[in-house]
């Protein structure tokens, strides 16, 4: 099992970084979009849809994308994506996961579908646009690996309490304290080095916010495991051998990159 998550991890980074940092903002969007689409039939595969349903909202999801990436009009979507996203994963996603909702309706499980994927697609795309946005987008994306590593290896030597035991057991406290002290000495890192916009703010500032954005991974990670949980999965699918799904790759990102972006851009728009 490990030698096949390190091959397909192998095969996976150069496509990534090549189409991150080689590929214009728009080769990276169309390949960000193609990604996100394996997401959607794996989120359709969540809500139980029939082949039709599953065939329409996969599209629906791809033209909503295809119109954010070629349509300018559709940057109009930003300001109320940020606004959804950020009520979304601060707000609704803590008590879905206090409550332990199920989506049920077929109709609203597309619609929260398309808002978490399409909300990630825009603030990757987003981001990336800006001056020296590749290595501002993966300095940001790496905030929840550095997260997710640290707590493993700190929940396996610590680990005590459990942080949802109905949801992800495996999960403990004392591993979301060991991510929360790497992503710290992470964040000061890019800091120190002078990474665009980690570099403009005060280490009392960016501390809390790199904090907040590893909550969020954590809440993203989490909504993702108890919605497999509920439907009876082990993992989305088993597209990357040895990794699982799409979404079980980028489950954090999916929550962390649209509250990001919205706590970016509102920002760049305060300050005009």
């Amino acid at each position: 099992m490990l030698k096949t998550r390190i091959l397909t991890a192998l095969a996976l980074l150069p496509l990534v970084l090549a189409s991150l940092f080689l590929a214009p903002p728009l080769g990276w969007g169309v390949f960000a979009l193609l990604a996100l689409s394996l997401g959607a039939w794996e989120w359709a595969r969540f809500a139980r849809f029939d082949r039709g349903e599953m065939i329409c909202f996969v599209v629906g999801f791809l033209a909503l994308g295809t119109a954010w990436l070629f349509i300018p009009l559709a940057r109009s979507w930003a300001l109320p994506l940020d606004v959804l996203a950020l009520l979304f994963w601060l707000l609704l996603v803590p008590l879905w996961l206090r409550h332990k909702w199920t989506l049920k309706h077929k109709g609203l499980s597309a619609l929260v579908g398309w808002l978490v994927l399409l909300a990630a697609l825009a603030g990757v795309t987003r981001i990336r646009e800006l001056p020296q946005g590749a290595i501002l987008l993966l300095a940001m994306l790496a905030i929840a690996w550095v997260a997710d590593v640290a707590a493993y290896f700190a929940g396996r030597a610590f680990g005590k309490r459990k942080l949802a035991p109905s949801i992800s057991p495996g999960k403990s406290w004392e591993g979301v304290y060991g991510g929360l002290l790497a992503v710290a000495l992470y964040v000061l890192a890019l800091q120190y080095f002078g990474v665009p916009v980690f570099a403009q703010l005060s280490w009392w500032l960016l501390l809390p916010l790199a904090w907040a954005l590893t909550a969020v991974s954590v809440m993203g990670d989490l909504f993702e495991s108890l919605l497999k949980r509920q439907v009876g999965f082990k993992d989305s699918s088993n597209l990357l051998p040895g990794h699982g799904g799409v979404l079980d790759r980028v489950d954090s990102l999916l929550a962390l990159v649209p509250v990001a972006s919205a706590l970016l851009f509102g920002y760049a728009r305060l300050a005009v």
